[in-house]
């Protein structure tokens, strides 16, 4: 899949997966809301910790990635016509951001896709992805046409 479409394909999705790894190359995955959006030459994904209830504030996401940076965030459509499926990867490398005007970008890309952040934004921290590779699969490049092949 070329890596625009890739790109295209993951930044309409509703909700990836962002898997982590902390020091001790534990793997872990977690359901995220995310924006992309260009970082001069670069791609980035954002997420940030939002207001939903949470046992805690100090998250396993957080600590992986100040251990581990690399992440890597997948989002995929299901459908029963199986001619539509398709899943896209973002590998990269993230940062968190407590403040400032990048964490600010990042929120407003958020509030931005999602009504719900509208009335009350992500006051958590930012974790932001800078993408070094897009990949993916689909289906067929268009429903009714042949296969693309696997990866």
């Amino acid at each position: 899949m070329p890596q625009e479409r890739a790109r295209e394909l993951f930044a309409a999705a509703r909700v990836a997966r962002l898997a982590t790894a902390g020091a001790g190359g534990v793997p872990r995955l977690v359901p995220v809301t995310f924006a992309v959006g260009r970082g001069g030459e670069t791609d980035l994904v954002v997420t940030a910790v939002d207001n939903k209830p949470k046992s805690t504030t100090d998250l396993r996401r957080l600590r992986d990635i100040r251990d581990n940076p690399r992440v890597c965030l997948l989002a995929d459509h299901y459908e029963d016509d199986w001619e539509r499926l398709w899943w896209v990867r973002a590998d990269g490398h993230a940062r968190i951001v407590e403040g400032g005007p990048e964490r600010a970008r990042a929120v407003a890309w958020l509030v931005r896709k999602y009504a719900q952040y509208r009335e009350r934004p992500p006051a958590g921290p930012a974790i932001v992805v800078h993408v070094g590779r897009w990949s993916g699969w689909l289906y067929a490049a268009e429903p009714g046409s042949p296969p693309s092949g696997g990866k």
